[in-house]
């Protein structure tokens, strides 16, 4: 794979004299602690419906921020102009946030300590710069791709996107810090519709394709095969308007990776992040049954479940060289074992658990927001001793469903009660697939759920999923991330019936 600078131009912004200017202001308020952060996020979105160009909409965000600790109080500001008197002025105006909010402050920021990074950089690994690539070459890809299910038999509609992201920032404290990062995203989207109008319904089917971080080597088959997916799309959509209502009940899963990510990311990785279980984090999504009495104690799920959090994971959304309170990008257990034995942190909150490192989560998704602790790719390990296919887990269940694709879901505000939804549900009957079901949805706790899992797919059967569109805060912001995990076997889960959920 093709090694990246940070683009020419990024690079030619006045960096060394914002900081300078900024850090120098900074101290001369009686700051204990500040940062500056450069941050622009490059976008690019293309849509189509019908083969006909809807939007191609084009975004450019640049602007800096300081934080310092003053007095023991946070104080945040940003400015739009990258100027040094800019950037001295809003580290000024920065401290004066921290003195008006010292009154309000019970708890002293303290940090945990970090290595001072000097001069370092670090670019994600792609190959091609969407942005390098024409916008007529990108309609012509999705134009091209939507002919293919449009021209199926059965298919009534076809919407097609991508959505492109650039992401460069710099980092620059007191300490001596000085990083340079650049990321580039990714997430594309084919979805084909059947309309029953005699009946007035309809079904859709989309591509599994997760969003990841390549760039448009992505669309040109590296990483996934387009070509087969496409292909299939229309037939598995004819045999879903076709297929049966689930019945209801406690039902033997086998889900793949395009759907487990999901429930992952809802029921371990917003439960495991320490802002939310101490409560600090309760406005936006509510905050986490597990919370740190339980740390060590709190069975999570059977003894198959290994979930890792990790900021190092090649291609993965929330990957980083290093976060927004420059700590370098780690790889760490949340539940080992099935037990709970850690939390996502960043420099604030690692003291308050008792640890001297913070494990990386500091993000802001935009100059003009303050970073707060977000979420790594926390991922579902597969079977260390033995590659067990997705066939063979599926050959261990009498009756039961094959969930594939990820669609709707709910989730209580402690991270407990949920459903989760699917793009495709095949019947298992005797340990081999029997057709599409429809109307499904699965409800568990958990605890319950994670309880239920009897054996996780080897490494073969292991995906990246993710989400550009993670939210969390207020004011909300919103991140990008991954998630990996293998098929997995799950018995005796409640199987709800939606229809019949919706009264119809």
């Amino acid at each position: 794979m093709a090694a990246h600078d940070v683009d020419p131009d990024f690079l030619a912004l006045p960096l060394a004299a914002l900081t300078d200017a900024a850090l120098s202001a900074a101290r001369a308020a009686g700051a204990a602690h500040a940062d500056l952060r450069v941050h622009r996020l490059l976008t690019q979105s293309v849509r189509l419906r019908d083969g006909a160009v809807q939007s191609v909409a084009d975004g450019d965000e640049l602007g800096l921020s300081v934080r310092v600790i003053v007095d023991g109080t946070w104080g945040f500001a940003s400015h739009a102009e990258l100027t040094p008197d800019a950037a001295a002025r809003t580290a000024a105006r920065a401290a004066e946030v921290a003195r008006a909010l010292r009154a309000l402050n019970r708890d002293p920021v303290e940090l945990a300590d970090e290595p001072v990074y000097r001069d370092v950089t670090w670019v994600s690994e792609y190959e091609v710069d969407p942005f390098t690539v024409p916008a007529s070459d990108k309609v012509g890809v999705l134009t091209e791709f939507s002919g293919r299910l449009s021209a199926a038999d059965g298919v009534d509609h076809v919407t097609a996107s991508v959505l492109q992201v650039k992401e460069q920032t710099y980092y620059a404290d007191l300490a001596g810090s000085r990083i340079t990062q650049q990321r580039v995203r990714l997430h594309p989207e084919f979805e084909a519709t059947a309309v029953d109008a005699a009946a007035g319904t309809f079904e859709t089917m989309r591509t599994l394709a997760p969003p990841v971080g390549r760039g448009w080597e992505y669309l040109r088959g590296t990483g996934w095969d387009w070509d087969t997916e496409l292909a299939r799309i229309p037939e598995w959509l004819a045999e879903k308007t076709a297929a049966p209502s689930v019945t209801a009940g406690p039902t033997d899963l086998v889900i793949d990776p395009t759907n487990l990510w999901l429930t992952i990311h809802e029921s371990v990785g917003h439960a495991t992040e320490y802002d939310r279980a101490i409560g600090y984090e309760a406005a936006y999504a509510g905050t986490s049954f597990a919370t740190p009495d339980k740390l060590g104690t709190l069975r999570y799920g059977t003894p198959a479940m290994h979930v890792t959090a990790d900021r190092t994971q090649v291609h993965g959304l929330a990957t980083v060289g290093y976060d927004d309170d420059g700590v370098s990008g780690q790889r760490w257990d949340l539940v080992r074992d099935g037990i709970l034995v850690g939390y996502q942190l960043d420099r604030v909150f690692a003291p308050r658990l008792g640890l001297t490192r913070s494990n990386g989560c500091s993000y802001a998704d935009s100059p003009h927001h303050v970073p707060i602790q977000r979420m790594a790719n926390v991922s579902l390990q597969p079977d260390p001793e033995r590659d067990v296919s997705t066939e063979e887990l599926i050959s261990r269940v009498e009756d039961g469903i094959y969930v594939v694709g990820d669609k709707s879901w709910s989730i209580d505000m402690q991270r407990y009660n949920f459903q989760f939804t699917g793009q495709r549900f095949f019947r298992i009957r005797d340990g081999r697939l029997d057709g599409q079901l429809r109307d499904v949805a699965y409800q568990a706790t958990t605890t319950d759920f994670w309880g239920s899992m009897e054996a996780v797919g080897g490494p073969s059967t292991w995906r990246l999923g993710g989400a550009f569109n993670c939210g969390k805060a207020q004011p909300g912001q919103v991140a990008a991330v991954s998630h990996g995990c293998p098929s997995a076997l799950f018995r005796g889960v409640n199987v709800l019936n939606t229809r019949q959920e919706a009264g119809q």
